[in-house]
């Protein structure tokens, strides 16, 4: 039943109270007509006794306590859902911001989501291929895993982000079963105009939903819209059994609405002011992903976030790396070399990566030369930190060779660009190319036979 009131006692921007209501609940969704016949709409945050405080969605701006009405639905926010989203670009909540015409929901689903009973989950295993090699060959990414990105601001991740939409697959499924639900939270105009043109560049944006978020959209909207974007791909994963990628960037907005909102409740913060229910909040967007069992569909999740400062011990990825399964960290050292992506191979980590790896996933030789290459690349970036302190002539050649392999490494495997689509065997080839940079000998991770078989024959003596 709606219930109408006209009881608005006072409001703190983007706060509202209402007295004297009744069977109002938590996260209801609100919607307040102005004396001009303008609506506005909001949710419940709080309700102490007969008084129940709106967060809106809108600017407070123009509101008049007096004559306004307040509208309990009797539910909480909703997004409509179909299969006819794929392809079609939408605002923060959910309304359609490509000139398409409406969506005609086949059914609309409260987009808190229900919780996935742990015991039903199914674990993942299954290879998904980004087409970047520092990912899919060192820290890969399994169907099913929530794997963030690490950024610091400046740094690239959106380009990053872009290439993976668009080149992200199962292997050996056939990619109309494959789609991505981009979900952009607080960004600016130029940045969500980047992203909506590089899919349609790409031909990518078929497969996609894209939720854009601006940086002048209210910061209440910020929180709705990672909620929408997992709603859609809860949707078409387990109704419409579909392998759904979801991409958010950047979550460190999301926390500094999650903190705006906090304050003007007047909560008492927590670490660096943010609130003390950050890690719960953050959960409940994470822990949406993943497989079921009986379920075709599943949801692997890639949250972006910019750490400030360049800083990980900072909450937001402190928290989100403790919910997740790894992180790719891009460093800024990398970039300033000119190498793209710039990814940090030595700390970034998918603690799921042996799952999706090796015969009949990938190929036989994956685990071993992962394990090499990391090996190989940390002792030749210790080699070549000793000759800039001791000069060349104190390393041995052997000591030389991990040096070059350091260079050749970042040089060629991890500096791919942004528009180069590798499958994992072409990774892989390359990872034993380089890795035929050292003596035989070196190769000390690595079975026999499979070196015997993979060991690139022009570079025998």
């Amino acid at each position: 039943m709606i219930r109408e009131y006209k009881t608005v006692e006072e409001i703190v921007s983007p706060l509202m109270m209402v007295r004297m209501v009744e069977n109002v609940t938590y996260n209801e969704l609100v919607e307040v007509e102005l004396h001009d016949g303008t609506t506005r709409r909001g949710q419940v945050l709080e309700v102490n006794g007969d008084t129940a405080v709106v967060q809106l969605f809108e600017s407070a701006a123009g509101i008049n306590l007096a004559q306004s009405k307040v509208r309990f639905l009797g539910h909480p926010l909703q997004l409509g859902v179909s299969g006819d989203m794929l392809g079609r670009v939408f605002n923060g909540m959910g309304v359609p911001i490509d000139g398409g015409p409406a969506i005609l929901a086949e059914e609309y689903r409260d987009i808190n989501g229900l919780p996935m009973n742990p015991a039903a989950r199914d674990y993942p295993n299954e290879f998904i291929q980004t087409g970047v090699s520092t990912i899919d060959g060192l820290n890969t990414l399994v169907r099913g895993q929530k794997l963030p990105i690490f950024s610091g601001s400046g740094l690239p991740h959106a380009n990053l982000a872009a290439q993976i939409a668009r080149q992200a697959k199962v292997l050996g499924d056939e990619s109309a079963n494959f789609a991505v639900v981009f979900a952009a939270i607080g960004i600016t105009f130029e940045e969500s105009e980047f992203f909506v043109n590089e899919f349609k560049r790409t031909g990518a944006i078929d497969r996609t939903v894209l939720f854009s978020n601006l940086a002048n959209d209210p910061a209440v909207e910020r929180i709705a819209t990672p909620r929408m974007a997992l709603t859609a791909a809860e949707y078409l994963a387990f109704e419409k059994d579909m392998h759904v990628l979801v991409i958010m960037t950047d979550i460190t907005n999301y926390a500094e609405a999650l903190r705006e909102v906090s304050a003007a409740k007047k909560e008492v913060p927590g670490r660096r002011g943010f609130p003390g229910y950050l890690y719960t909040n953050l959960a409940t967007l994470y822990e949406r992903a993943g497989r079921q069992l009986g379920k075709k569909g599943s949801i692997t999740l890639i949250p972006i976030l910019t750490m400030p400062e360049d800083d990980k011990t900072h909450p937001i990825p402190d928290l989100t790396g403790y919910i997740t399964e790894g992180q790719i960290i891009l460093a800024r050292s990398l970039y300033r070399q000119g190498i793209h992506p710039p990814v940090d191979v030595l700390p970034s980590l998918s603690r799921l990566k042996d799952k999706g790896v090796g015969k009949g996933k990938t190929r036989e030789d994956h685990a071993d030369t992962m394990n090499q290459l990391f090996a190989a690349y940390s002792t030749g970036k210790d080699n070549k930190e000793l000759m800039s302190i001791l000069g060349e002539a104190a390393l041995t050649p052997t000591d030389l060779l991990y040096a070059k392999f350091a260079d050749e490494f970042e040089r060629r495997y991890v500096n791919q660009g942004y528009e180069e689509n590798r499958s994992i065997f072409e990774t892989l080839d390359l990872g034993w190319e380089l890795l035929s940079i050292l003596p035989k000998a070196e190769l000390k991770r690595i079975k026999p036979e499979l070196i015997e078989r993979y060991w690139p024959k022009k570079d025998e003596q």
